[in-house]
């Protein structure tokens, strides 16, 4: 294998496999995109849509038009932009909502700032490639709406989740497997992703400080000091609220967090970062099996989650190339390429797509899962292809 051999596996699935598919198989002509198709591909057009999938097609497609340069990717990153403008956002009480019904009108009308914060990564990308000043508008006033209603000025951090109308709500779960927390990970985790976008294009002091700020929680919060792996579930207190380790969260983090310090462009802070997402890097690969592929996470009892996601495995291809880019070792390109191999034999649908997972105990597809759907987006694996051609170009070009 050769880095220009790696590169051009990584954009022929991303242009022949990914891509294709949402744009022939999730376009919808009502107006912007199915909210689903099962693990069988069968299509379910009533199925509701969520901000999740819409954002994250908005930031897949808009990046895909700034690596690539097609304009069809130009044009389905417009029909998410303009989609999401006229059905997610609450014009009434400000922010977004979590999904809408079939034909846009609002289904559930809550304030997850997670999704929130999806929505200003797809917006800033947009921005980017674009330099449509309408999405920057809307980018910042999300932006205002998270550090006015989501950050605790008081206690620190941000919170989960409230009413459409900003009030107090007592389930802020993003989904019924995570625990009812506050104050998690997973949400610092995405917000900080948007803010590094929207820092990028804007350098705005209010979103830098923000941005700074998030990055120091990771640091000095979630980060466990002495496992290195990131805690995923806080009260009101930051008090930890479960001990499972999620080695995607790790190693998806350990990347992450390094391109946040790199944008701000502060050489301590770089410096410091370095260390800490060197050392989340490492306890994230605790789940990386012989084969290559990651397993998931580890719950409190000892229970290893073994199955083989799709997100998990395309997180690991990046955050392997970050630790060959960034920290010194560059036998990791090697062991990148053989994630990616798996990725390859395993999860890739030749009809398009990859498929949710592979089951832990004997291998076989999980069909019970979508194939594309709420969660089941074209993100984790379109920014494996492009974060890992950019970063294979960079290496190959010193």
């Amino acid at each position: 294998m050769t880095i220009p051999e790696f590169s051009k596996e990584l954009i022929d699935n991303l242009t022949e496999n990914i891509l294709p598919y949402w744009m022939e198989k999730m376009v919808d002509p009502r107006g912007g995109f199915y909210g689903r198709r099962d693990g069988r591909d069968n299509l379910d057009p009533d199925a509701v849509k969520g901000a999740i999938l819409n954002a994250r097609i908005l930031w897949t497609f808009s990046a895909a038009y700034r690596v690539l340069g097609c304009p069809e990717y130009l044009e389905t990153a417009t029909r998410a932009r303009d989609y999401i403008m006229e059905h997610f956002i609450d014009r009434e009480h400000g922010g977004a909502f979590w999904s809408v019904n079939a034909d846009g009108t609002p289904c559930d009308t809550k304030k997850q700032f997670y999704a929130i914060g999806f929505i200003i990564y797809g917006l800033s990308e947009y921005y980017r490639v674009t330099s449509d000043k309408e999405s920057l508008s809307l980018a910042m006033e999300l932006f205002h709406v998270i550090e006015r209603h989501s950050r605790d000025r008081e206690k620190g951090g941000y919170i989960e989740a409230t009413t459409r109308e900003w009030e107090p709500i007592a389930d802020m779960r993003l989904s019924d497997k995570d625990a009812n927390s506050s104050k998690t990970m997973n949400t610092h985790l995405h917000i900080i992703e948007g803010y590094t976008a929207l820092l990028r294009v804007t350098r705005d002091p209010e979103v830098e400080e923000a941005t700074r700020y998030l990055l120091r929680l990771f640091l000095d919060k979630i980060e466990n000091p002495r496992t290195h792996h990131l805690t995923l579930f806080f009260d009101d207190d930051w008090n930890k609220v479960d001990d499972t380790e999620s080695y995607g969260h790790d190693i998806e983090a350990s990347w992450l967090l390094l391109e946040t310090a790199q944008v701000i462009g502060d050489p301590e802070l770089i410096s410091e970062t370095l260390g800490h997402t060197l050392h989340i890097a490492r306890a994230g690969l605790q789940g990386r099996c012989y084969d290559g592929s990651m397993v998931y996470e580890r719950h409190a009892s000892g229970h290893y989650d073994d199955d083989k996601h799709w997100w998990v495995q395309a997180e690991d291809v990046i955050g392997q190339l970050y630790l060959a880019a960034f920290h010194g070792c560059p036998g990791e390109i090697d062991k990148a390429y053989e994630s990616w191999r798996y990725i390859a034999d395993n999860l890739v649908d030749p009809d398009g797509e990859w498929y949710w997972s592979r089951r832990g105990a004997d291998s076989s597809i999980n069909r019970d899962d979508d194939k594309a759907g709420f969660w089941k987006c074209p993100y984790h694996n379109s920014r494996m292809c492009l974060e890992g051609y950019e970063r294979l170009v960079e290496m190959e070009e010193k």
